[in-house]
């Protein structure tokens, strides 16, 4: 509600001046006028924060919590598909010059949700909106982020030649690094701006030429380990492969227990060969900690491997619940005390199908970063806290 007194008194203000002979007195008297007028526009101003937040359909529940946490309203944006499965998107109301906020994550039907997300994306740019910045809290083929693929069994036998002479041959498959794509398309499309959390691998962010903040997840994951395991501090912190290691160190350096971790060798996608277990776990809880799980393969073949060792009990926490094919039966047949994720992904469906799945809740932690962001404020704060 606009303040009608304060306009109706500038209205009667903001009269242009008469034509005088005295061209200073002229002058004075139309800065006055416009310093007047400026005066009731920075008021309206005020009463209408020039923010918007649109929903994919990847994520809706995500997207309200965070709006309900700024104390705005979600924008509206009607998404639907051609007969031909054609992806169209229409914007429901003005962003000229507002800073437009796209909440869009790397689940379910992925292509279909990254081609929404650009089309969102270049829907507000054309209409004039000052900034569009992607919150993408599972980040889309983020595990395709390197060139090391091994060559196949067929192009073995046809590279022997090839080993003879350079034994890097093994390294030179066609693998693509589409996390890299993913990127490009994004800034293309007209991203200014990028949220996330937990990258794969946090050098992606310099796969970007715009800004990008990578959220983590570890203070909502000490918090809940603090709250929900009495036994904490006779823990220890495994990860479940080599790459892991620099985020189970940091988590166990806060609680001030011990960690190990369990290198892993694979034949091919999906599949791990064999577990070496680095450390002592005997008579301890074991907390898996990793960033993301798929099949869950690896996560149950190491908790089978941690209770063979001695744990006690095994927890398994990641930021990413993905969750597809077999994973939910495993998780079922599993050892596992829970299986703790956060809501960067829904997570509904797959807690009715398995009763240990635990879900925790950081759309604060994005909304706290929206707004931090919209305000022009350091975000560096929530990498070592959590906003209440």
């Amino acid at each position: 509600m606009l303040n009608t007194k304060c306009l109706e008194s500038e209205q009667s203000d903001c009269v242009m001046p008469v034509r005088s002979a005295n061209p200073i007195r002229a002058r004075s008297l139309i800065r006055d006028n416009l310093e007047k007028q400026a005066g009731c526009l920075n008021l309206i101003h005020s009463r209408m924060p020039n923010i918007k937040v649109f929903s994919g359909t990847s994520h809706p529940d995500l997207a309200q919590r965070i709006v309900d946490r700024l104390g705005i309203d979600l924008g509206k944006v009607v998404t639907k598909k051609f007969s031909n499965l054609e992806t169209c998107v229409e914007i429901g109301e003005s962003v000229r010059g507002e800073d437009v906020y796209i909440v869009q994550s790397g689940s379910g039907e992925i292509n279909d949700n990254l081609m929404e997300l650009l089309i969102m994306i270049n829907a507000c740019k054309i209409a004039s909106a000052s900034r569009v910045t992607a919150v993408i809290p599972c980040f889309p083929y983020a595990r395709q982020d390197k060139k090391d693929k091994l060559a196949s069994n067929e192009e073995k036998e046809d590279s022997k030649k090839l080993a003879k002479k350079n034994y890097d041959w093994k390294f030179r498959s066609r693998a693509p690094i589409s996390a890299k794509l993913v990127a490009n398309m994004l800034s293309v499309a007209g991203a200014d701006h990028i949220i996330t959390m937990d990258l794969h691998a946090s050098q992606i962010q310099g796969f970007f030429d715009i800004p990008v903040d990578n959220l983590y997840a570890e203070p909502a994951v000490l918090k809940w380990i603090k709250e929900n395991i009495p036994e904490w501090k006779n823990s220890i912190i495994v990860s479940p492969d080599a790459g892991g290691a620099k985020r189970v160190t940091s988590i166990a350096d806060r609680l001030n227990v011990e960690f190990a971790l369990i290198h892993k060798e694979r034949k091919k996608a999906n599949e791990v060969a064999s577990m070496v277990l680095v450390g002592d776990v005997k008579d301890k809880i074991a907390i898996l900690v990793d960033d993301m799980a798929d099949t869950c393969g690896t996560i149950v073949h190491a908790a089978d491997r941690l209770v063979e060792a001695g744990a006690t009990k095994v927890y398994a926490i990641l930021t990413h619940g993905i969750f597809s094919g077999p994973a939910i039966s495993r998780i079922n047949n599993a050892c596992f005390e829970a299986v703790v994720v956060t809501n960067t992904i829904p997570q509904d469906g797959h807690m009715r199908d398995c009763p240990k799945i635990q879900c925790i809740d950081v759309s604060m932690m994005f909304a706290e970063a929206v707004r931090r962001t919209h305000n022009g404020e350091s975000v560096s704060y929530l990498f070592s806290n959590v906003p209440y």
